[in-house]
């Protein structure tokens, strides 16, 4: 029996897996990941994760984030959207609005926006129309500058 074989017709996930991007590595684009994810180098780019971020002290992110919970050390110049649990560690740095169900901020964070926390949140969709919702239920993103 061969280490990489599986069921034909099955596919494996491993929810315990892991993303990595390094320092020094730079991603222009959006990033989807059903796993965690943990970001030392720079992405110009929204970032998406079923699982969970976590920024490095290194990493930066110039583009909106959407996960289940996220630790940030480094800089995020965008949106930030947090299903469950965010923490700020006292590295970081967040420039823009947060939408999250719990936040830890540790002494020396660094933060300039509006910060939505809790259950529900209202927002206009395209149309204008007010739109209540949990934070699992976010709206699309805008695209990285």
């Amino acid at each position: 029996m061969s280490v990489f074989s599986k069921k034909e017709g099955t596919t494996a996930l491993n929810p315990k897996a892991m993303n990595q991007l390094g320092q020094g590595t730079v991603i222009e684009g959006e990033i989807n990941s059903d796993a965690d994810i943990r970001i030392d180098g720079r992405v110009r780019g929204n970032v998406i994760s079923k699982g969970k971020i976590v920024l490095g002290a290194t990493g930066q992110i110039d583009g909106d984030i959407r996960s289940e919970n996220a630790y940030v050390e480094g800089r995020i110049n965008g949106r930030v959207e947090v299903a469950d649990l965010l923490i700020l560690s006292k590295t970081s740095f967040v420039n823009g609005d947060i939408v999250i169900k719990k936040l830890v901020v540790e002494e020396g964070a660094k933060f300039n926006g509006k910060c939505t926390m809790g259950i529900q949140v209202s927002r206009q969709d395209e149309s204008g129309n007010t739109k209540t919702s949990t934070t699992n239920d976010v709206r699309p993103m805008s695209k990285a500058v």
